[in-house]
């Protein structure tokens, strides 16, 4: 199977020149789908640190970029929404994140911002032992005590191992007063404040109606578009997407 796509077939969220060339790299399977943005793109395409493929390798075989707290050894590892990337050599740290078109852009932030990651909680299931495990949008698995829910997002560590990894400092609910951004349709990139959840007890997905509280209006997506970044106000680090 190929490692390529043609640019004229690739995720408008990528926001890549489409006849520049005729292929482009495509995402590995992983943490995200197959919309997820290559690192290896990333690094070409919108940074401008590589000019090809060959230069994006290198780099990454010398560990240049942290992804989530991990060197980045596939230029194909996808880059999603809410990913932090590093780039130590340089003292550049980037959130991924939606734009108001739905395209992935990086968003520079400060190294403190850098050392932890907002996540949402897919489901939770119970393990070996009697214990909870919050399964995470991203890929990633961790054990916790039952006070989190599905739909929640948390606010995890980044270290690089034992307890600095993955530890939550932060719990935003989803729940009506909780503030909220939009990761999918045609709401994308909107911040807004929940105010009425409507459950359809049908196959129907879930319909949740947001207030932006700047301007008065209000909106209406689905559930599994929604993705809790604050409670009564927007996080303070996360004050770049409002």
């Amino acid at each position: 199977m190929s490692n390529y796509l043609k640019r004229l077939v690739a995720p408008e969220s990528w926001h890549i020149p489409k006849k520049v060339q005729k292929f482009v790299m495509k995402t590995a399977p992983g943490p995200h789908n197959a919309g997820a943005l290559p690192v290896g793109v990333w690094l070409r395409e919108h940074i401008g640190l590589a000019q090809n493929a060959s230069e994006v390798r290198k780099i990454l075989h010398q560990r240049d970029i942290i992804v989530n707290g991990r060197a980045c050894r596939d230029p194909q590892m996808g880059l999603g929404v809410f990913d932090i990337v590093s780039i130590p050599k340089l003292g550049k740290h980037y959130r991924i994140q939606l734009d108001m078109r739905g395209n992935l852009i990086a968003v520079e932030i400060p190294a403190e911002s850098a050392k932890t990651r907002l996540c949402k909680i897919r489901n939770k299931t119970t393990v070996k032992g009697g214990k909870v495990q919050l399964n995470l949008a991203f890929g990633a698995n961790i054990l916790a005590d039952n006070t989190y829910r599905a739909k929640d997002s948390i606010v995890v560590t980044l270290g690089v191992e034992g307890d600095d990894r993955f530890r939550i400092v932060d719990h935003f609910p989803f729940g009506e007063g909780n503030v909220a951004t939009i990761v999918g349709g045609k709401h994308s990139g909107k911040v807004g404040r929940i105010v009425e959840i409507i459950k359809t007890a049908s196959s129907v997905p879930n319909r949740v109606i947001l207030a932006d509280d700047s301007t008065g209006t209000r909106f209406e997506t689905i559930e599994e578009y929604v993705f809790m970044v604050g409670r009564s106000a927007i996080a303070p680090e996360l004050e770049a997407l409002a």
